[in-house]
């Protein structure tokens, strides 16, 4: 058996308020044991330290010495916060070898015999009584009579030498990943504002970040939920909690990138009470890929990704302000694509007005004829004739077509039972370039016998 004990401490820090913001960056102590999961199956918390049990594994990581390096330089606390680690042969033996490492004290020449007394945790409560017998030591306590020692300091010290000289196997219960990130958080102390939230949220975040590692998994919708400190206010009852929820487009470990969006949630977000309780919980992940690099230096270009861009401003100025084209089946050009908000495509469910569907001014059709303009009008503009001319910024000449489209006479909701019978041509203005252009030939023009003209589409 092989034990490594790990410690972290805040350092006394230059500024009085820097060692309090570390410790609230600091992870909880069970996401500390998710981390060292990932270099043996046993760990477990024993009083002050993280223990890892490492004998089955060491070698997969290169020794001993290895293993404890890498442990130092992949903190996942933040360098305000100093990692100590000590290793032994038992666990009370790692223990006691880092309290002394702590206290700045040499190793004694012969251990476990001569480690002190008080880095024993079963010997605390006894430390005044076995020193008027003159043991202050590991091996002078285990010298004594074991039923004296038993009866006088009750069975657990006894036990707990027997363990440090290998007579008795260890116990210990075994940390473990769960399934679905959860955990749950005291504010230390109200929070009136939903911003004022964000500053214990990152504790959880943290944690949320190594549960994602751990479990190779990518987070796609988290929830925070706060507790309402009151049940009344203003004579209205509330409810027990609030909560924001966070979704991305693709599955994500980047912290910053999750912080930034619960950050511009929670600015939206108005508390209806003072909040007690944070809790960060996982609604939605998926399998983690791993980052994809590339040696191009184009392809390794600085900067938020534009997906990570859209869902923050999306968050920012709402769902429906951020929106994206989708392609439609439909031949007439103004009905082939519609808006839609950026963030459906993670699993927001939205609605966007029939209004808003017909809107194809600010992004080009998606046609597969090459023809087709780059550029949309939201409505078709009609044009001023020339005697048989029609003109934009001068008269128009005809170049291409025509091309003839006829659809909607089936009478469609979106067409509102009106039929299109278009002729379209791609022309020439004198001062715009070229222009998509359409001639109606409806029933209604043939009998009136008016030519309309109208502009449909810019070139760029």
């Amino acid at each position: 058996m092989h034990w490594i004990a790990l410690q972290w401490s805040l350092e006394a820090q230059a500024e009085a308020g820097a060692a309090t913001a570390a410790a609230d960056a600091m992870p909880t102590p069970e996401a500390l044991g998710w981390w060292a999961l990932r270099y043996t199956p046993h760990v477990c918390w024993l009083d002050e330290a993280l223990m890892l049990e490492v004998s089955a594994c060491e070698r997969l990581w290169g020794g001993r010495s290895s293993l404890m390096r890498q442990l130092l330089n992949e903190n996942p606390v933040p360098a305000a916060a100093v990692l100590r680690g000590a290793q032994g042969a038992t666990s009370l033996e790692a223990l006691a070898r880092l309290r002394l490492f702590v206290r700045e004290e040499k190793r004694p020449p012969e251990i476990p015999a001569g480690l002190p007394l008080d880095t024993l945790s079963a010997a605390r409560e006894h430390l005044d009584a076995l020193a008027r017998l003159g043991c202050r030591s590991w091996g002078e306590v285990a010298a004594l009579p074991r039923g004296g020692l038993s009866r006088r300091f009750g069975a657990e010290l006894r036990a707990a030498l027997d363990i440090a000289w290998g007579l008795r196997p260890e116990s210990h219960a075994w940390l473990t990943l769960p399934d679905v990130f959860e955990q749950k958080l005291e504010l230390p102390a109200l929070a009136e504002t939903a911003p004022e939230l964000m500053w214990s949220a990152n504790r959880l975040l943290s944690a949320l970040q190594i549960w994602l590692r751990a479990r190779q998994r990518g987070a796609r919708a988290l929830e925070l939920e706060w507790t309402l400190d009151l049940k009344r206010f203003n004579g209205v009852n509330l409810p027990p909690t609030q909560q924001v929820a966070v979704r991305t487009a693709e599955p994500t470990q980047d912290l910053a990138h999750l912080r930034r969006l619960l950050s511009e949630k929670l600015a939206l977000a108005t508390l209806a009470a003072p909040a007690s309780w944070l809790k960060l919980r996982s609604l939605e992940t998926d399998p983690w890929a791993g980052a994809s690099t590339s040696f191009l230096p184009e392809d390794n270009r600085k900067g938020d990704k534009l997906h990570e861009m859209v869902e923050r401003l999306s968050v920012r100025l709402g769902a429906m302000q951020v929106l994206v084209p989708r392609a439609r089946a439909d031949h007439q050009p103004e009905h082939t694509q519609v808006w839609r908000p950026a963030l459906g495509r993670s699993g927001i469910k939205s609605a966007a007005p029939k209004a808003r569907a017909r809107d194809a001014a600010a992004a080009p059709a998606q046609q597969p004829d090459a023809l087709y303009p780059a550029w949309l009008l939201p409505e078709p503009l009609r044009l001023e004739m020339d005697g048989e001319r029609p003109c934009y910024k001068g008269p128009l000449s005809k170049l291409i077509g025509p091309q003839r489209v006829e659809t909607g006479w089936w009478g469609g909701v979106d067409e509102g039972g009106q039929p299109a019978v278009r002729d379209y041509y791609i022309a020439e203005s004198p001062e715009a370039g070229l222009v998509w252009i359409f001639r109606e030939r409806s029933a209604a023009c043939f009998a009136s016998g008016e030519v309309r003209w109208f502009l449909q589409g810019l070139y760029a």
